[in-house]
This record gives structure tokens, C-alpha cells and sequence, in this order.
């Protein structure tokens, strides 16, 4: 690897778990029928940012359930209610970690968008990721119909890296929840 690149991956929601993937999908049911229109295949959002030789792989999510050791997390939150964020069940975790992996990423739906950055750019990513907002995760903080999620924390950082966020889409007409939430807390720091 050479250069300084994010690469920004789609990555069906609930690929590796069960209750996450049959929760949204019902959530995205009732959100069709409100809308009138069709369900969408739903995205999950996850970023490697490359500077040379070195990657390091940043995503949101669930605290429950991963692996015991080192993994980068630099921030976490509550999930559902702030209250309940004093279980480790009802907290999520951010993570920046150097030369770590993305578990889901063989069920891509397609390779990942490279978004070519400057060395300082990619040392802004970096610095930037640890202050993403400690909001509530599936709670619509911005009232724009929009929960925190796992998109929000890819959205925000690349809006505030200067990277057109709300141009980025995901595949097959798919909806990523989140990503406006996002890009509006990003604006708002502006």
C-alpha cells in the first residue's frame, strides 16, 4: 500500500448478526409503509483509512459481543436510552484501529469507494475520530427523522474532512440510517 486513501465500504446491515439485522429490517418495514414506497436494502457504513504502509479500520459498534483484547476503541456511548448506557448491553464503541480489520467485510456488496486524501488530511481523519459526538445511538438527536448510528460516526467525519458526504450513496438503492445524522452534526460544529 502506498499513499494516503480512505476506502469507504458498504456493507449489508446485520451481515454477521441476527438480532441486528431482524430489528432493522422491521424498522425499515414500518418506515416503507409510513413513506408509501418499497423496503430498501439497508447499509452499514465502515471506513480504512491508509497513509503509506500503515491502515487502520474505524466503525461503530455494539461494545457486547467482540473480542477480549486491544482493538482501538478511542470513544463510546449509549444505545437506545442514555440511562441504560451504564450497561455494557446498551453501549457501542468507536473504533481507530491501527492495522486492525473490519469483521464484515466479505459480505460487500461491492469493492470499496477510494477516496484519495493528502498525508495531512488522513492525520485530520485520525485526530478527528475520538471526538465524534457521544450521542445515542438509534435516538434522532437532530429531529430530522434520522437516528445515530454506526453511519453517522463515517458520515461526520468525512463532511468535516471536507469530503462531500451527502453525494456518497450506498449500492442498489439501498439506505444507509444515520447518514444524514451525520453529516447534520458535522454542519453544525462548523
Amino acid at each position: 500500500m502506498t499513499g494516503s486513501h480512505a476506502d469507504l465500504w458498504w456493507l449489508p446491515v446485520g451481515a454477521d448478526g441476527f438480532f441486528v439485522e431482524h430489528t432493522l429490517r422491521w424498522w425499515e418495514s414500518l418506515r416503507a409503509r409510513r413513506e408509501h414506497r418499497r423496503p430498501r436494502p439497508l447499509f452499514h457504513a465502515a471506513l480504512e483509512l491508509v497513509d503509506g504502509d500503515v491502515s487502520y479500520a474505524i466503525e461503530m459498534t455494539p461494545t457486547w459481543g467482540q473480542p477480549a483484547g486491544p482493538r482501538g476503541v478511542v470513544a463510546s456511548g449509549p444505545v437506545g436510552l442514555r440511562v441504560l448506557g451504564v450497561s455494557r448491553l446498551f453501549r457501542y464503541e468507536v473504533r481507530c484501529w491501527k492495522g486492525g480489520t473490519i469483521p464484515d467485510l466479505d459480505w460487500a456488496v461491492e469493492p470499496p469507494l477510494r477516496l484519495p486524501l493528502s498525508r495531512g488530511e488522513t492525520t485530520t481523519l485520525l485526530e478527528r475520530v475520538a471526538a465524534v459526538p457521544r450521542l445515542t445511538w438509534g435516538r434522532d438527536a437532530f429531529g430530522i427523522k434520522d437516528p445515530w448510528t454506526s453511519n453517522s460516526l463515517v458520515s461526520w467525519l468525512l463532511h468535516a474532512a471536507g469530503i462531500a458526504a451527502t453525494t456518497l450513496v450506498p449500492p442498489d438503492g439501498g439506505s444507509a440510517p444515520g447518514w444524514r445524522s451525520g453529516i447534520t452534526a458535522a454542519a453544525d460544529e462548523a
